[in-house]
């Protein structure tokens, strides 16, 4: 089957950044799906672990994680779907990725596609709506009812693929005001088409920009990228007993400015259920079929922000430079072998 992988961490101009290969079909087992996958997105993880992550003695590493596909083949011990079932899933970090013909993933963490969205649509979703649902819902766990006005809601990074779909559930799903962060004018009128109440400058002082537009200490704060660069404004911008999440990785933050205001700091990595096999892993399949009905009864839409063509190497490293330019908008989606 085709693939597309790396045998060492380069960078992505290099010829060998990223390569076409052929791999054996995988065999289905225990409660595994095996997916003919349709079309695949592109995330900062996987430019992350492409360059970080070097595989042992130049073995070659498939990666990417978010996918859809139709069900080829089921285990013996799958319960939840049948072949001929088109799916949607971000995958597993410890196993394969999705950026091959044939991908193997657990049912517990796979989802029903949408379906009014195409492929391509319904690939841009699924790792991003797991990681803005986990984060506003079981981290900071902002209520969903939506009588319960007064609180805000600060997303650093609001156009990005988390963001785009966080910004989308906070304001849909709950009563908090949403503030978002871009720095672009187009970024900010998309992250005020999905749905924000204001949007701020990130490439200024995020906690001036908050006075500027006279609003209050805000409640909970999603930081999803350049946490390091924003921490001091944040501990000043956070409410007394407000609540911090984080999906970056800051090389260094103080803590210690969070006491005096009780405030309270999360992790959200949504990898953890399918690393660690926790009791609770098939939550993401709910997770997954809730969105999709959301999708479906027009309430988020998809944040596919450009196609790239075909799923092959040259087309997955214009995306993977794309991410590390950090001017990304939506997520980018490649679809077909």
């Amino acid at each position: 089957m085709k693939a597309i992988a790396y045998r060492q961490s380069l960078p992505i101009n290099d010829d060998q950044a990223l390569i076409d290969i052929d791999l054996p079909e995988p065999q289905a087992q225990g409660r595994d799906l095996l997916v003919a996958v349709k079309a695949v997105s592109v995330n900062p993880v996987d430019v992350k672990i492409r360059a970080s992550a070097p595989p042992a003695d130049g073995a070659a590493k498939v990666i990417g994680w978010d996918a859809a596909g139709v069900v080829q083949a089921v285990g013996p011990d799958v319960t939840l779907f049948k072949p001929g079932d088109e799916v949607w899933y971000a995958g597993d970090l410890t196993r394969p990725g999705t950026n091959s013909a044939l991908h193997l993933v657990d049912e517990r963490i796979v989802g029903h596609k949408p379906r009014t969205l195409d492929f391509a649509e319904a690939a841009a979703l699924p790792l991003t709506a797991i990681t803005a649902w986990e984060l506003l819902f079981e981290r900071l766990q902002v209520s969903r009812d939506k009588a319960l006005t007064g609180q805000s809601l600060l997303v650093i990074g609001a156009a990005g693929g988390v963001g785009s779909i966080l910004v989308q559930l906070a304001r849909q799903l709950t009563g908090v005001t949403v503030i978002g962060t871009a720095s672009r004018d187009d970024t900010a009128r998309w992250v005020t088409e999905l749905g924000a109440h204001h949007v701020i400058d990130h490439s200024k002082p995020l906690n001036e920009e908050i006075k500027r537009l006279g609003l209050p200490p805000v409640t909970y704060v999603a930081a999803l990228n350049q946490t390091d660069h924003h921490w001091p404004a944040i501990a000043e911008l956070v409410a007394p007993q407000g609540k911090v999440a984080l999906i970056d990785d800051p090389s260094a933050i103080d803590v210690r400015v969070l006491k005096r205001k009780s405030v309270s700091l999360h992790w959200e990595f949504m990898f953890t259920r399918s690393m660690f096999e926790t009791d609770d892993m098939a939550q993401q399949h709910q997770l997954l079929d809730d969105v999709a009905q959301l999708v479906d009864a027009g309430v988020i839409r998809t944040t596919l922000g450009e196609r790239y063509g075909a799923i092959n190497a040259a087309n997955l490293k214009r995306a993977h430079a794309l991410i590390e330019s950090n001017r990304a908008k939506g997520k980018i989606v490649l679809e077909g072998f």
